[in-house]
């Protein structure tokens, strides 16, 4: 590895951040091309992604902004960053997830190594045998209104590395680029289809949902999977009083 580079970011770390990303199989972004036409110049792409992300010169490229229809009728809005980009994502997040997911709480069950919908859906069924009420909930638009600035606080808890925080906040900034061409610029929210968005989406409700309610309310239950939250009570009156407190 240089010793000019800015950031010591292994090579080896992106070369596994581009097998996650193929894997998962995704479609192309913003600028068309498919992980076939991508890897066609292998060598030379993940070399272009190692240099410029060492050398602090990364800087995304919009993201590609598609409108899924939702079950209950309304729509739900993805933001597909480019082949490049997510593999740029996955070596933040191979370098962040092992620090954050060991603090994570036992009840987080959404985009996390060895957990699955399936296991919240089980502890759910067999806490559902100790109390009778359940507040089912989500958080309304959740991935396109978080707080950038709360965002950084809560990533800068779990690492103070330069360069993970240095590309967060460029991937928060990034524009979006809808089906027509058209660019918008945001200064909220996370796409919600990236790479790195489930995790800092678990860092952030890991502070502000888990935490809180282990320290003030630890004998209430809950599920979480992302924003989607079941908490168990006892009575009416506990599930009021708790579905009052996590409103406010």
């Amino acid at each position: 590895m240089s010793s000019a580079k800015a950031f010591p970011i292994p090579k080896a770390l992106v070369w596994v951040a581009y097998q996650d990303v193929k894997k998962s199989q995704g479609g192309p972004g913003a600028d068309g091309q498919t992980m076939e036409e991508f890897e066609a110049d292998l060598k030379n792409q993940l070399y272009k992604i190692w240099n410029r992300m060492s050398s602090g010169s990364y800087f995304p490229p919009p993201v590609l902004r598609v409108e899924i229809p939702k079950a209950d009728g309304g729509i739900r809005q993805l933001g597909i960053p480019t082949i490049g980009d997510r593999i740029a994502q996955a070596v933040v997040k191979r370098f962040l997830e092992p620090l954050v997911d060991p603090v994570f709480h036992e009840d987080s069950y959404g985009y996390r190594p060895g957990r699955s919908a399936l296991d919240a859906v089980a502890k759910a069924r067999q806490r559902c045998w100790r109390d009778n009420w359940i507040l089912d909930l989500d958080i309304s638009k959740f991935f396109d209104t978080l707080d950038h600035g709360l965002v950084m606080r809560a990533v800068q808890r779990f690492t103070s590395c330069t360069w993970v925080l240095l590309y967060i906040e460029r991937w928060l900034r990034a524009d979006i680029i809808l089906q027509d061409g058209s660019l918008l610029h945001r200064d909220t929210g996370t796409p919600q289809g990236g790479v790195i968005s489930p995790l800092l989406a678990n860092i952030f409700l890991h502070l502000g949902f888990d935490r809180w309610m282990e320290e003030n309310y630890p004998q209430i239950h809950f599920e979480r999977y992302a924003d989607d939250i079941v908490v168990h009570c006892r009575s009416r009156q506990q599930l009021e009083m708790i579905k009052q407190k996590i409103e406010k």
